[in-house]
């Protein structure tokens, strides 16, 4: 769970001599007590997904293409920016750098790093110092929720755990 939480409570319209009119999203970032803003255009959320692809599973993003910027359109495009990016935060046990740059933060804490741990012996090579992670049992769905009444295969584990705490005067059958 991470301490990190976002919402984008408002938009603007930016008019600029340059280039022709853009929206700008007001990205509000509370982290350790801490409450910052940043602004960001679509395009910047448009080029942060396509960097975020090559590290996680990004969730879709609003559509690129509005045919028209009224604002039921535009409130409509901010709250899909807004479920965007509290998806990728709660999806993601550790969140990627380029996602902290683009909300503007420089310090979060996060797991600790194998690397940042060192080891017994100086001599040993950083390299076999990481540690080695793999996942040894798998799930395809939560083994804590109670299975769904069509499920034949009685849970075991549930039912060992219930009658132990429950029923720990009366014998197994």
């Amino acid at each position: 769970m991470h301490s990190l939480m976002v919402r984008i409570p408002s938009f603007r319209f930016e008019d600029s001599a340059m280039e022709k009119g853009y929206t700008v999203f007001k990205i509000d970032v509370l982290t350790s007590g801490r409450q910052h803003s940043v602004e960001k255009r679509y395009s910047e959320f448009h080029s942060l997904h396509k960097k975020l692809k090559k590290f996680i599973k990004a969730p879709e993003m609003p559509s690129k293409h509005v045919r028209n910027w009224v604002p039921k359109v535009l409130e409509h495009r901010r709250l899909g920016l807004e479920i965007y990016l509290q998806t990728i935060i709660m999806e993601n046990e550790v969140l990627p750098k380029i996602f902290l740059e683009f909300l503007n933060i420089r310090h979060f804490p996060s797991l600790p790093k194998t690397e940042s741990c060192g080891s017994f012996d100086e001599t040993e090579s950083e390299e076999s110092s990481k540690l080695s992670h793999q996942p040894v049992l798998l799930f395809l769905r939560d083994p804590y929720v109670l299975p769904a009444a069509d499920d034949t295969f009685p849970n075991v584990v549930i039912e060992g755990v219930v009658h132990g705490m429950f029923y720990p005067h009366i014998q197994p059958w």
